[in-house]
């Protein structure tokens, strides 16, 4: 994988007609998120056959986002919960995906994604930078209309992944109903109309014995 200090060497043209500083930062940070589509989630695609990436995923919970607007809980600006979702994860290309069910590993999970946050946005400028670390912060405080919508299209997804390939996370991480009611909250908070679909595939889920009771 490119390093970063080989895409700012590339990328930071020098001499007659340079690039003004503020669009090579830009051009640099665009090419440093594009190792998004090397960060490798537990989640299967639908049909089972690989590991999705986390490019995958925002692509997917923005067009989730789209269709699903007119089952927010609150008015939300469709814009902004597109950025946001777009931004939620660039941080695990420092940090690494953590799973959700690891215990262990979700420990210094806000420590390790606070760091990469601070070297990933510092490399636009601070106004730039700011704006999106920003998004990202609400995104993950789900204080808003927008990030608790935001928020329940991120559990929402991989759950639906779980439910098309036999519980392939839930029996990764042998989880429990109550683990997976814990994660799953925000969708009652974001979009309360989805959750009696929740609940009935969670039933079922236990039933087939990809969910401990």
């Amino acid at each position: 994988m490119i390093s970063l200090e080989e895409i700012q060497q590339t990328l930071n043209c020098s001499g007659t007609g340079a690039l003004p500083q503020r669009l090579q930062r830009q051009l640099v940070f665009i090419a440093e998120v594009d190792k998004m589509k090397s960060i490798v989630r537990r989640t299967l695609l639908t049909d089972g056959s690989r590991q999705e990436n986390d490019a995958e995923h925002s692509w997917h919970l923005a067009l989730m986002a789209i269709i699903l607007e007119e089952y927010a809980a609150e008015p939300v600006n469709l814009g902004r919960v597109l950025a946001m979702v777009t931004v939620h994860d660039l941080i695990e290309i420092y940090a690494g995906d953590t799973f959700a069910f690891d215990v262990a590993a979700n420990q210094d999970k806000a420590q390790r994604e606070a760091a990469a946050a601070e070297k990933l946005f510092g490399l636009l400028d601070q106004d730039q930078g700011s704006q999106l670390r920003q998004l990202w912060e609400e995104f993950d405080a789900m204080d808003t209309a927008d990030s608790r919508f935001a928020a329940s299209l991120d559990r929402i997804q991989p759950f639906m992944h779980n439910v098309l390939t036999d519980g392939h996370t839930w029996k990764l991480g042998a989880v429990t109903k109550e683990q997976v009611y814990h994660r799953m909250a925000p969708v009652k908070v974001g979009t309360p109309a989805l959750w009696p679909w929740l609940e009935a595939q969670v039933a079922a889920a236990i039933e087939k014995g990809y969910i401990k009771e």
